[in-house]
């Protein structure tokens, strides 16, 4: 692991790693996790990048706030990115963290230089039945209860629930999950349902002026795995499927998902600067 610098801004952990003059990239975790679910990619990252990571609002070691609609949950990224001053930045979502780098280029998009997004449903219809547990975990009735008393196993199991590979979790990742309450989680996928019931993903995408990728397991027990191809249909967009990978290459297929990423931004540096939205 690289040194880390941490710092609170906006109302959101962030933690920094790799060298500050390298090109900026930015990672975005998604619901119900933290900065901490892309550990085993920072090492390979960092090498390359000034890698900023957040938790979002509410989740990890970020306060709750009042609202987490997903162009809200952008802004307060935008701020801190105009803070540090850094230009356009190279921005990574996985999973629901894809619809805040999209929400970001969107109302930004002088801020983005390019949008990589990690096992991001494109639109509602690509979702699959959840697993059992999830199931119990997070919907009612006893979702809230379940959630107030699970152990360190059981947040594990859930994890490995939407993984199709033997994975380690690591402590710091549970202790991020655990830290999220019931109502943020369920707040914030509220709104997510609400942005992509909106426009798809592949919609909002296609009206930007942005390179894409787009990597997929094969094996994502969460979102259907062909429905990726939907993103073909986006100019300038690579859509890259890991065979044998679940919904969480970041934890799965940590090196090949590191590999895609760093060739991916290697190929976009001279993009000209795009016109803010805002």
């Amino acid at each position: 692991m690289t040194e880390s610098d941490v710092e609170l801004s906006h109302g959101m952990h962030v933690v920094h790693d790799g060298p500050r003059e390298g090109p900026p990239m930015l990672l975005i975790h998604g619901s119900g996790a933290s900065g901490s679910t892309w550990n085993p990619m920072i090492p390979a990252l960092a090498a390359h990048h000034h890698v900023i990571r957040v938790d979002l609002p509410g989740c990890g070691q970020s306060p709750p706030v009042v609202s987490y609609d997903v162009p809200g949950q952008a802004g307060r990224v935008a701020a801190l990115l105009d803070d540090l001053g850094l230009g356009q930045v190279a921005t990574v979502g996985h999973s629901s963290g894809g619809y805040v780098a999209t929400a970001l280029a969107e109302g930004r998009p002088d801020l983005v230089r390019s949008i990589a997004l990690v096992s991001t449903g494109p639109s509602l219809d690509a979702l699959l039945p959840q697993p059992a547990i999830l199931r119990l975990l997070l919907g009612p009735p006893f979702g809230p209860l379940l959630w107030s008393i699970r152990s360190d196993a059981m947040i594990r199991s859930g994890i490995r629930a939407t993984t199709a590979r033997p994975v380690d979790v690591p402590d710091d990742l549970v202790a991020g999950v655990r830290d999220t309450t019931y109502r943020a989680f369920r707040a914030v996928s509220r709104r997510n349902i609400a942005y992509v019931n909106e426009r798809s993903v592949p919609e909002r995408l296609a009206a930007l002026n942005v390179p894409v990728l787009v990597v997929f397991g094969d094996a994502d027990p969460r979102w259907e795995p062909s429905s990726a191809h939907r993103y073909e249909a986006v100019p300038n967009s690579q859509v890259e499927v890991l065979p044998g990978v679940g919904h969480v290459p970041l934890l799965e297929a940590p090196e090949a998902t590191s590999s895609l990423l760093l060739a991916f931004t290697a190929t976009d540096a001279d993009i000209p600067p795009a016109t803010s939205g805002l």
